[in-house]
């Protein structure tokens, strides 16, 4: 008897009206359906909210005889359709099945030997447009704040990349730094990269031009990174890791701009005097420091 089986990833908080249809169709033609459900590589993401075993929980509620199985994604289409045919033999060592998919389905990917059948969904529900929706609600249920618990307890340990900037003139002699509205020290410029960011040097570009205007600058030489002793995450396991880089001074007027509120030009010999005096920022100091030593000593 040929065995139903439904590739699927229900990223959804409940079972909606074109996930049961799909289900009691597939149910109608099978003795028994199997649903294979594809886990992300990403942990807690927007395209992937859910884990395997809340989603397995969430269909067996409601259809408690289901068959559920795991599968990993894999960036081979061939590989992750050999995994499948193997996970069906292996859980099914004599049995025959037909794959089903719906909209924007599994079956364009799928290299492997067993038939597929794509079944058109006439339901309106998606779970982009579910999620999208319950992103912007806030509930004052104890699930509701216990889910948020759950969802950050289960994310990977994220490390937030920043750029920091430090802009030279006159040989290398003076340096280009800021200060913010929050704070009295002196700091390079710079900020988080962005996704959109095509690499750490484009980051290092756009948070130039942000904060200091539309100056022009060499090429952006890598000097270091190192892991940001930033206060707002010493007690948390995420972090900040800095890649650092330098630049020559070419034109244009720098003008404190975003959340800078005030530019000078000091010289490298100012700075061993200015972390004496605890006029340079915390988070800064190994990157200094190490400026020190290759710069500094150059010119003693």
């Amino acid at each position: 008897m040929t065995t139903g089986v439904i590739i699927a990833r229900f990223q959804s908080p409940y079972l909606h009206e074109g996930h049961k249809n799909l289900i009691e169709r597939v149910q109608e033609k099978h003795a028994t359906l199997v649903i294979v459900l594809g886990i992300s590589p990403v942990s807690g993401s927007r395209r992937n909210p859910y884990d395997y075993f809340t989603r397995e929980r969430m269909i067996k509620k409601e259809y408690p005889n289901l068959v559920i199985l795991p599968l990993c994604d894999h960036p081979s289409d061939e590989s992750w359709s050999s995994q499948l045919d193997q996970l069906l033999s292996n859980t099914f060592p004599h049995g025959s099945f037909v794959l089903y998919g719906s909209r924007d389905s599994f079956i364009n990917y799928y290299h492997g030997t067993i038939d597929t059948i794509e079944l058109l969904d006439s339901s309106p529900a998606n779970g982009t447009d579910i999620r999208k929706e319950l992103s912007e609600r806030v509930s004052e249920s104890p699930d509701f704040r216990a889910g948020i618990v759950y969802a950050y307890y289960n994310q990977y340990t994220k490390v937030y990349p920043t750029v920091d900037i430090a802009v030279f003139k006159n040989d290398k002699t003076e340096i280009l730094l800021g200060k913010k509205a929050n704070s009295n020290k002196w700091r390079l410029v710079g900020g988080y990269v962005d996704p959109e960011d095509a690499s750490y040097e484009v980051a290092a570009k756009r948070e130039l031009q942000e904060e200091c205007g539309n100056i022009e600058v060499s090429a952006f030489i890598y000097e270091m990174s190192h892991r940001v002793d930033d206060w707002r995450y010493r007690k948390e396991l995420d972090k900040i890791i800095t890649t650092v880089y330098s630049c020559d001074y070419i034109s244009g007027i720098p003008k404190a701009q975003d959340d800078i509120v005030d530019l000078n030009w000091l010289s490298i010999e100012q700075l061993p005097d200015l972390i004496m005096e605890d006029k340079i920022t915390g988070e800064h100091l190994p990157i200094f420091e190490k400026l020190i030593e290759k710069y500094l000593l150059v010119h003693d």
